[in-house]
């Protein structure tokens, strides 16, 4: 079975407020978004083969993307783009606060965070190569 990158303990521990119940589901996503995210290179050499300082970003990321899906369940998964209702209207997609990159919907402020790593560079590095 697929680890999240952050445990349920670790994320009730650090003030989550997702429920215990749907925690494990909330996490595990959170993490294959982050493996898309960084195009696996976290899968390709281990989580314990991170420098410290990526781990903790990680396991931060993982946090407010586990956080973010499960408030914004509805919203993520209508097929809507927008609506309007009486002369209100409202949009869904990339605003100053949201991004979508390579289909994952998530914070710029967590995805900017998750820049820090250095794992989501697009180009071709020599140590991302294994032969």
């Amino acid at each position: 079975m697929y680890e999240p990158y952050l445990s349920v303990e670790e994320y009730i521990a650090s003030g989550g407020s997702i429920p215990q119940e749907d925690a494990g589901n909330a996490l595990r996503a959170a993490s294959r978004q982050i493996d898309s995210l960084t195009r696996n290179r976290i899968v390709a050499v281990g989580f314990a083969a991170l420098t410290p300082f990526q781990q903790e970003i990680i396991k931060e990321v993982c946090a407010d993307m586990a956080q973010f899906a499960y408030e914004n369940a509805d919203i993520l998964s209508s097929a809507l783009d927008s609506y309007s209702i009486n002369g209100v209207s409202m949009q869904f997609g990339e605003g100053m606060n949201v991004a979508c990159i390579g289909g994952v919907v998530l914070q710029r402020s967590t995805y900017d965070l998750l820049l820090q790593t250095g794992l989501c560079y697009s180009g071709v590095r020599q140590w991302a190569i294994r032969v």
